[in-house]
């Protein structure tokens, strides 16, 4: 069928725009604004018991000198580096007894959740703090911090950063320490520390058969964009439906369960997990924990995005 004026004009008008770099906007308007949240990540996870060993060999290629490397990051398989999430960067990372990773400062905000390990220790400011198992260490942005391991077994822990933002805005940059270490003394309480045993109190201290602790420094978020929330499920409970603009790392402190995910795409999945396995959820994503265990609590961990969320006017629930 022979092209129409109309046609052959839209054609010669469409053609005409590549060289002056412009788009279109009605093209892409379902891009620009979906009719619902769209994140590009999908729900996967990392099977602690699968991914030990290469990280574990990992000690074996990697020097001391440089162990603040020494990480495998969790890539969503739809992304790449670095993003676990859309909007956050998680890591396994494992320090050997005896090493020291160097100090440095760096623009972006981590935390870290101590899997495995005893006798790790996290620097800040001069404020040195002993690691233990499930306790969330700060570093918050340029500050100076360092790290080791003065045990004799492996430490691990899950890393949770804002990489991801700095794709966008492109100013995140590291500076190290003159020195190997950074001058600092032994701190029994530290404000960037918050041990496990004082959050199990917290969820212990709640009723219903699921509890949820918002970590808070001060009265506010973590940061202005990580957060970080900790869960008790009651054995055999199966929450009600969750379901928020926020995207979330979870990790099993302990316990066995399941995780059941719908996408905002309508895909369903369903993620089984237990102690130390690690498994993302999507922005928008309707959530359904359920503790499979008839006579234990389960007890997750999450890294969230909702203080980024909050401070943009993003944040929803259903």
């Amino acid at each position: 069928m022979p092209h129409t004026t109309l046609e052959k004009d839209e054609e010669g008008f469409m053609s005409s725009l590549p060289p002056m770099h412009l788009v279109p906007l009605w093209t892409q308007m379902s891009k620009m604004v979906p009719p619902n949240p769209n994140p590009a990540s999908i729900p996967i996870a990392w099977k602690y018991a699968d991914v030990r060993p290469t990280l574990m060999e990992s000690g074996s290629i990697v020097a001391a000198e440089e162990a603040e490397r020494r990480v495998l990051m969790l890539v969503n398989p739809t992304l790449d580096a670095p993003y676990t999430t859309d909007t956050i960067y998680g890591g396994l990372q494992l320090i050997l007894p005896n090493e020291t990773a160097p100090a440095h400062r760096h623009v972006a905000f981590a935390l870290r959740f101590i899997i495995e390990g005893e006798k790790g220790f996290t620097a800040v400011e001069g404020q040195k703090m002993v690691m233990e198992r499930g306790d969330v260490i700060l570093t918050p942005s340029w500050h100076w911090h360092d790290h080791g391991n003065e045990g004799t077994e492996p430490v691990v822990w899950l890393d949770g950063l804002d990489l991801p933002l700095f794709r966008h805005a492109p100013v995140n940059f590291a500076e190290m320490y003159s020195e190997s270490r950074y001058p600092s003394q032994y701190s029994e309480t530290c404000e960037w520390r918050h041990p496990w045993k004082a959050i199990a109190a917290s969820l212990e201290a709640q009723t219903g058969g699921h509890r949820v602790h918002h970590y808070s420094s001060k009265g506010k978020h973590l940061s202005n964009t990580i957060g970080a929330q900790a869960e008790m499920i009651e054995p055999g409970h199966t929450t009600e439906t969750l379901q928020e603009t926020t995207s979330f790392i979870y990790h099993c402190y302990t316990g066995t369960g399941q995780t059941h995910i719908t996408t905002p795409a309508g895909k369903q999945s369903t993620i089984s997990w237990v102690s130390k396995d690690t498994f993302t959820v999507p922005a928008w994503s309707k959530i359904i924990h359920t503790n499979t265990s008839a006579d234990t609590p389960a007890y997750l961990f999450a890294v969230n995005d909702i203080p980024l969320l909050q401070n943009l006017g993003l944040h929803r629930k259903a």
